[in-house]
Order: structure tokens, then sequence, then C-alpha cells
């Protein structure tokens, strides 16, 4: 029998012998677990492959400037504002603090650091603030390459790669990657950002006691900011300094004389605050580098600096002069204005609404009105019918009851194409219309040439129907257009003819100086002749004057000579307005104006009058022109050649005016549409050979309906194109009862 005190030691004997067993197998299981996880450290990094320096592409703010060099916008990553730099322009003594703070045995250890890992281990369980235990490498190499993943398989990869990568790399890449990728909170990421984030100035003004506190942020940004908690930042800047003299950079007493720097307060994210009206100008130039084969990737990550054609002065005449202009006005009054140079085609100011993330008016489908009139007189002058050519403006009748009159009845009886173009008679330009070669589709194939867009948006083919083909109401603005192309067109006018594409991007540069795009000087493209674009120039001389007295002038150098035309589109059959225009140029500079609604609705003004063309938009019209040229010399248009016989404006005798009665006809008779029309004859067929002379003409030929070729191209009869709409004050034409975007 056993006693109880042996039972008591056959216990206490089972109880060690488990707790050997436990030992035994803990202390062969370590050496297991370390083994496989050396094979797995050796087999990660002979599989991974590290990129090369400059492979890694990280996002960065890319710059759109100025002409001249100033900032017009940044496009911000959603990551926040960054600017890489070469290790050349680091300063020294950031180097020196990012060491002292975050890897003091950087330029020794091979990507991960034993002794760090201790350091941190102790810091930990001692509460000393001892810094991380990842090195530079590792920090780089997470943030860049695999990510924050909490795995082993993540961290077993960030050791390989760290490791591969400083073998492979010059220790002076992975500093300069990971100062141009590292958060140093305030939205700044890179050293470059933080430089101006924290102190306002460049990175290369940066001093030592600076550089020690951007080193000492990056620890934690939200904790070490000194606008978060100053005595915890200070804390940490001396752990810093302290590194610095430790690593051999300072010495004690360059260390004891630091003081802490003045830091900026901080400012609003550039990514919260809403564009203004660079918001447009920024969103014309993204698409214009899709266009030109620079990737939204290369945007994000290149750090580009894009330099536009816009200049500092017509920008800013755009927007200050709109805004001037519609104060008072009311609310739901909108306005959007181009100004392009018509030897270059450069976009120099660019107006699309005060919203920069809203709709942008300048680059709309806006139905234009008797803007348009002038490109049917550029048809006809290429066409060899003179400025001289007279007709009638009493109201045209076609059949199927299409009636054509002019805004209030304005008249001036039988008239030249140049009067009739100053006082915007819809019937003498519906006239002409009919008489071109091509009729309608004259007048829009002379538009596009000049510059008015072939598509844009949803809408396949301008300035036609859904048969391909416009109707008679292209001459009175019976389509959509562009703001920005209706600049562009009238630009092509003070070019003498000849057509230079809008553009916005001048150069295109990386951060690293490498130029991806470089704009060659373009000769452009002649589209009609030098006579005929000069002689349509005479012709709209006077319009600006005319239109209420803005012609446009210098303070100091006095009258500058404009040609310019007014518009107004109705709002359906409601007798408002709906759309009004400006659109005017001299030799420097083509600048076109709308005045419209949000929402497409009557135009009416502080008083509750009515908006035509030749009253707001004209008087912003005069006032952007004015300031945008503002000291900038007179210049003068060419003296043009003749054309048709007729050089310029030909001398008008007072108009007779036409009164209408109720069973009064058309005030011309018919005349035969296959025969030439002499220079100086009349829609009556008369012919003035001076002013006051006239001589009879009847050819004894009659019949048939006013008009030229069918612009169906069929047969013989004169077929009359259909009409959308009947223009207001300027004599334009009218269409949909909502804007058109």
């Amino acid at each position: 029998m056993t006693s109880e005190a042996g039972d008591n030691s056959d216990g206490r004997r089972s109880a060690a012998k488990a707790v050997a067993w436990v030992l035994g197998l803990a202390a062969g299981a370590i050496p297991v677990v370390a083994i496989l996880g050396v094979v797995a450290f050796v087999f990660t990094y002979v599989t991974v492959d590290v990129p090369a320096p400059g492979d890694i592409k990280q996002n960065q703010v890319a710059t759109i400037t100025y002409a001249n060099g100033g900032t017009i916008a940044r496009i911000v990553p959603e990551e926040g504002n960054r600017t890489d730099v070469k290790y050349e322009e680091i300063p020294e003594s950031m180097v020196n603090a990012v060491m002292a703070a975050e890897d003091r045995d950087f330029d020794d250890n091979v990507g991960f650091s034993l002794s760090g890992f201790t350091r941190a281990a102790l810091g930990k369980l001692n509460g000393n603030d001892a810094g991380g235990g990842s090195t530079i490498t590792q920090q780089y190499v997470k943030n860049a390459i695999v990510g924050d993943e909490v795995s082993y398989k993540r961290k077993f990869k960030e050791l390989a790669i760290a490791t591969k990568m400083s073998r492979q790399w010059p220790k002076e890449d992975i500093m300069a990657a990971y100062l141009n990728t590292i958060y140093f909170g305030r939205g700044a990421y890179g050293v470059a950002a933080a430089s101006k984030a924290y102190f306002g100035h460049d990175l290369k003004k940066l001093t030592t006691s600076e550089s020690a506190l951007l080193a000492a942020v990056i620890r934690g940004p939200s904790i070490y900011d000194p606008a978060v908690d100053p005595e915890t930042a200070t804390a940490r800047w001396n752990y810093v300094l302290d590194g610095m003299q430790d690593i051999g950079y300072l010495s004690k007493a360059d260390r004891d004389r630091q003081k802490f720097p003045k830091v900026d307060p901080v400012k609003d994210s550039p990514t919260s605050t809403k564009d203004g009206p660079s918001g447009h100008v920024k969103q014309q130039v993204l698409t214009e580098l899709d266009q030109l084969g620079i990737s939204e990737q290369d945007v994000r990550t290149g750090g580009l600096k894009i330099t536009t054609s816009l200049r500092p002065k017509v920008q800013n005449a755009l927007v200050n002069q709109a805004k001037a202009k519609l104060s008072g006005e009311p609310k739901d009054l909108r306005t959007a204005s181009v100004s392009i140079n018509p030897d270059t085609g450069g976009v120099e100011g660019y107006f699309g609404g005060m919203d920069g993330n809203g709709w942008d008016y300048a680059s709309a489908g806006l139905q234009t009105g008797s803007v348009f009139k002038v490109f049917a007189l550029v048809a006809a002058l290429e066409q060899d019918i003179p400025l001289s050519q007279q007709y009638s403006s009493a109201p045209y009748e076609g059949p199927n009851g299409l009636t054509i009159t002019n805004s209030d009845g304005e008249s001036c009886g039988t008239c030249n194409l140049a009067t009739a173009l100053k006082m915007s008679l819809n019937t003498v330009y519906y006239r002409l219309m009919m008489d071109l070669k091509g009729g309608a589709q004259a007048v829009a194939d002379t538009a596009h040439s000049l510059g008015i867009a072939e598509s844009f948006g949803n809408i396949e083919k301008t300035l036609s129907e859904k048969n391909g083909h416009p109707e008679g109401g292209v001459v009175l603005g019976q389509y959509p257009s562009r703001v920005i192309d209706m600049a562009s067109a009238y630009a092509t006018l003070a070019a003498s003819g000849v057509y230079h594409e809008p553009y916005f991007v001048q150069k295109v540069e990386t951060s690293t100086g490498e130029v991806l795009f470089e704009r060659e000087k373009d000769k452009g493209e002649r589209v009609v002749s030098k006579a005929v674009a000069d002689n349509v120039t005479a012709a709209m001389e006077p319009i600006a004057s005319y239109s209420n007295g803005n012609a446009l002038a210098d303070d100091s150098l006095g009258a500058r000579p404009s040609a310019a035309k007014t518009g107004t589109a109705q709002l359906g059959e409601t007798g408002e307005n709906k759309d009004a225009w400006m659109v005017g140029y001299t030799p420097q500079l083509s600048t076109a104006v709308w005045v419209g609604t949000n929402k497409g609705t009557a135009l009416r003004n502080y008083s509750g009058a009515t908006i035509y063309g030749s009253g707001l938009p004209a008087q912003i019209w005069k006032a952007q022109m004015d300031a945008a040229l503002a000291g900038d010399p007179i210049e003068q248009f060419p003296e043009p050649e003749s054309v048709g016989g007729q050089a310029g404006v030909p001398y008008e005798p007072p108009p007779e005016t036409y009164t209408p009665t109720e069973t009064e006809g058309p005030t011309t008779r018919p005349r035969n549409n296959d025969r030439p029309r002499i220079p100086g004859q009349g829609e009556d067929g008369d012919i003035t050979i001076a002013p006051g002379v006239t001589i009879p003409f009847d050819s004894g030929e009659s019949g048939g309906d006013e008009g030229g070729d069918d612009d169906s191209g069929g047969g013989g009869t004169t077929q009359e194109p259909e009409l959308g709409g009947q223009g207001a004050d300027d004599g334009d034409s009218a269409g949909a009862a909502t804007t058109t975007r």
C-alpha cells in the first residue's frame, strides 16, 4: 500500500515531466519557426522584383500657368500636394535631420536594422521616444510599393524588397524617393510641398532648425505639428536635433544655437476649396492634354508645369468686368466670354462662369442669332457679290406661309449689304442667303471654315438638321454654337482670312525639366481671301459705335478701331429673348460675349427691360476689350481690296423708310435666278453707277420667287429653306424654348 507522502512525491515528478516536455517542445519549435521564416524571406528575396530608380511613379501636383509663368490653377491628387525634387535640390540639413529622426544607421544598414528593432522595442517597454523600428528604406517600400496591410506576407515582402533595394539603388536615390513620398501633414506629400506648407518658402531656403521640425513631424503629423501641440512638437524637435549631433552633423555649439522655427498657420487644403473661374480653364487644359497624347497618368505623376497661352491682363479683364457688369442684375443672369489672339489662335482669356465646378457656358451650345449674318456676308463676297449690292428690306414672304420681318419694323428701304449688316436687317440677309450658290449650305460651310466647330458634345454635325443639311434660318443664327467658336471664327477675319486652331497649351514640362510638348509657331490656314476678310471687317467697323455707343477707346491713346456684330435669339414664340451676344475684334484680339440665364428663360435686366445684344452683352464686351487692351498700341485694320468692283464700305444715301400697308406686298420684283447680277445692280434690277445716279435695267424677264440655288441641289426651281424661328432686336432667329446644352 502506498503512503500519502509517496503519492505527493509522484505528483510532483509528473508535473515536472509535463513542464519539461512543454519546454522541450517550445525549444524545438523556435528553431523550426526561425527556419521557416528564413526560408520565406529567402524565397521572397529571390522572386521579388525591385523597380529601378525613377520607375516608381508617385502622384504629385501639376501646375497650370499663364504665358508669363504666374499660376492659374493646380491639379492636386486626391492624397494631397506633391512636387518631386532631385537629391541635389534637398538641403544637407534636411537629409541629416531625417536620418537623425528615422534611421541613424541609414548610410550603413542593408535595408533593415536589428539595432533599430531593438531600440524601438526597448523604447516601447520603458516609455522613451526612441523612434520607429523600420528603416527609411522599409518605410519607402511600404509607402510606394507594398502598402500597409497587416500580414506576415506583406512584412516579408517589405523586408525582402528593402534589402534588395539597398543593394541595387544608391543611398541618395533611396533618400530622395523617400523624401518625395512621405506625408508631412497639412496636405503635403514630399519635402518640397512640406517646406511651403509649414514655412511658406522653397525647399532650398530651409534652415537647420526648420529641417529638424519637418523631420520631427514625419513620425505623426497629426501629433507633432506645432499647430496641434506646441509642447509635443518642441520635444520631438529637440530629439531630432540631439540625433543630428549624435550622428556628427551638428557640433554641440551648433546644436545649442538652434531656436524653434516660426511656423505658418494652417491653410485650407487645396482639395477642399471650390475652384473659381479658373476651374473651367483647368478642365479645358486637361482635355487638350489628352488630345496631345499626355495621359492622365502623366498629369498625376509627372509634377507637370503646363504653360498656357492665357495672359493675366486679358484673363483678369474678362473675369473682373463680367463680375462688375452683372453686379446688381438679376441673379439668374449668366455670361461667358472668350478672347483669342488672331495671329496664333492662342486663347488669352477664358471665362465660362463664376463656378469653376459648375456649368461652363463658354463651351456650351448656345443659339447665336444675328452674329451669324457675318458668315453669309463672307460667303457672298467669296462669290463676288460686293458690299455695294442692294437689297430690299421689306418683309420677305416665302412659300408655306413663311414670313421674314425685321425687329421692331426696322427698315432701310433698299440698301447695300454693309448698311444692312449695321442695322442687322433680317430680310436683307435672308434674301442674300437665297441668292448664294448653295444657299443655306454655303452659309454653314463658310461658318465651319472660319472656325465654327463641325461637332461638339452630343452634336455629331453642327448647323444642320437630321438630313445633314441646314435650314434657311442658319443665316439668322438658328443653330447652337459655342462662345469659344464664335471668338475663333471672328479671329479668322481679324487675321485677314487665316484660320488658326484655338489652343490653351503652349508647353508641358515634367518636374525634372523634361519637355513633353512645346507648340511650334503655326502659319495657319488661309480659308478665305484677304480681300474678302478685310471687306467684311470694314462693314463691321461702325457697329460697336452704332450699338448704343460701345466703341472701344483707350484712356491714354484714344479711339481704338474695332469690328463687331450683335446678336439676339428669341425664346420661342413668346416675344422674349433668351440669348444675347456681342462678338468683335481688333487686329490684336477677338472676343465673344454671351449673356443668358441659368435656365434658358426670358432675358430681363435689373429694371425689367428686355436684354438685346446691343445692350448688356455689348457693354460687357466693351469693358472687357478696353481693359484687356489697355496701354497696348492702337492698330489699324488693313485697307480692303476690291471685291466685285467695290473696295470697302460704299457710300449709302440716306435710307428711305419702308412703311408697310395692309395690302402692300414685297417692294422688290422677282428677278431671274439664273442671270448674274451686275456690280451695283439692286434688287429691282436697276444699276446704281454713282450716288444718286441710277440706270433703269429691265431684262424683259419675269416670274419666279426670289432666292438662290436650291440648297438640296436639285432642279431649276427655287426651293425655300425652312426657318426655325424669327429673331428679335438684332434680327435673330429663334429656337427651342430652353438653352441648348
